[in-house]
């Protein structure tokens, strides 16, 4: 089994987990990467920003961050790998305050930690500093950290693959195991629906109004009837559906007062599933649901109301074969470490998700993540410590 200097790894997943970068406003902790890569012996030279950030249809304030290795000695010639990870953190992380317990690293502060995804960042920089520290050979590889994957994997969906060098098959680090070899996720939808209904006093001709609220109670009631809502089985398909934020316009509350009939209503969803045609038929049967609980609302006048569905694919779904080269050669490195591998797929979505869209077949490994996203977060510094070791060996055929 493979040796690095854990202490320095674990100090740099520290020093990363205490700099804010939230999806979208990643500037601060790429620059911190940018001079911990600089510490770890990468030539600045060797380090940029794309301009994927000038794609993405949301304000991210940076690209992507890319970073160029040279290979060494006698893989100098071998084929290109990339290693990826994405900087951003979901919004709950604003503010964490990291400390060490032991073998965990634990929040003081009431938000989320951010080890997902400090810890694939941290995972990063170990590998270019293990390299450098150690002169070890090592064909040329790609370091790729990535913007806005929390808010819908923006920046590997719009960063360019001529950008990368060339690589032929990629390495992810998200997630909680080092043991872990996932081959596959979900794709999903993400949709809105606009619901338009008429406006009356509530009180003095209730009747003149068309309830945009009672559309959607109406909508969701057939949605859950029907059984599309949350986890779907259907003819042997399977696949989940949510319900997120409901709004007003501008993001303020749905409805003016009490005594008005709600004449609009903004609600935001998603569906999911490993397979492309049933994600969008839970799609469509949520569209269905709403035109005609809208057609079927009318007023003493006879007028109804309407909706406007828009929807989008956040991400394609994908599953590599086992026999696949990226996936061998993870499973053999996972096994050389002593440890045993779990191939597997996942219900969420992750980077990989649109590398192998774009051409580039590519495993996701995990680092201690737990509890993601919640108040509750924590970091499991074996597997931490574990993930860079496999990093290293994946990069070195160790």
């Amino acid at each position: 089994m493979l040796v690095v200097d854990t202490q320095s790894a674990i100090e740099r997943l520290m020093r990363l987990l205490a700099v804010e970068g939230v999806t979208g406003r990643e500037a601060r902790i790429g620059n911190e990467l940018i001079a911990a890569l600089k510490e770890a012996g990468v030539p600045a030279r060797s380090i940029r920003f794309d301009d994927a950030h000038t794609r993405i249809p949301l304000p991210t304030e940076t690209g992507n961050l890319i970073v160029d290795l040279p290979g060494r000695g006698a893989l100098q010639r071998a084929d290109r790998l990339l290693f990826m990870t994405h900087m951003d953190t979901v919004p709950l992380c604003a503010g964490a305050k990291p400390t060490r317990r032991g073998q965990k690293i634990v929040n003081t502060a009431k938000t989320a930690l951010g080890g997902d995804n400090r810890t694939g960042c941290a995972v990063l920089v170990t590998l270019a500093a293990e390299l450098s520290r150690r002169k070890l050979d090592h064909p040329p590889l790609t370091l790729l950290f990535t913007v806005r994957e929390e808010s819908g994997l923006w920046g590997a969906r719009h960063v360019r693959p001529d950008d990368l060098g060339g690589v032929t098959m990629g390495f992810n680090c998200d997630g909680r195991s080092a043991a872990d070899v996932v081959i596959g996720a979900v794709g999903a939808d993400r949709w809105q629906v606009e619901i338009f209904g008429r406006a009356s006093h509530a009180g003095g001709a209730p009747e003149r109004g068309i309830s945009a609220t009672m559309i959607l109670a109406e909508a969701l009631a057939a949605v859950r009837a029907g059984g599309w809502f949350g986890k779907i089985e259907k003819d042997g398909r399977k696949g989940t559906s949510n319900v997120g934020p409901v709004s007003g316009a501008n993001g303020g509350p749905a409805g003016d007062a009490t005594n008005v009939v709600t004449d609009y209503v903004l609600v935001r969803g998603e569906s999911r599933s490993h397979d492309a045609k049933f994600f969008r038929e839970i799609t469509a049967a949520y569209r269905g649901a709403f035109n005609r609980a809208a057609a079927g609302l009318t007023n003493s006048e006879g007028k109804a109301g309407r909706v406007k569905f828009t929807t989008h694919t956040d991400y394609h779904p994908f599953r590599l074969k086992e026999t696949a080269p990226v996936v061998q050669r993870a499973v053999a490195a996972v096994a050389a470490q002593g440890l045993t591998p779990n191939v597997r797929t996942t219900n969420g979505g992750v980077d990989a998700n649109w590398m192998v869209r774009h051409g580039i077949p590519t495993v996701t490994f995990g680092a201690g993540q737990n509890e993601a996203h919640t108040i509750d977060e924590w970091i499991d510094l074996t597997q931490f410590t574990a993930a860079c070791r496999l990093a290293v060996a994946l990069a070195t055929h160790a």
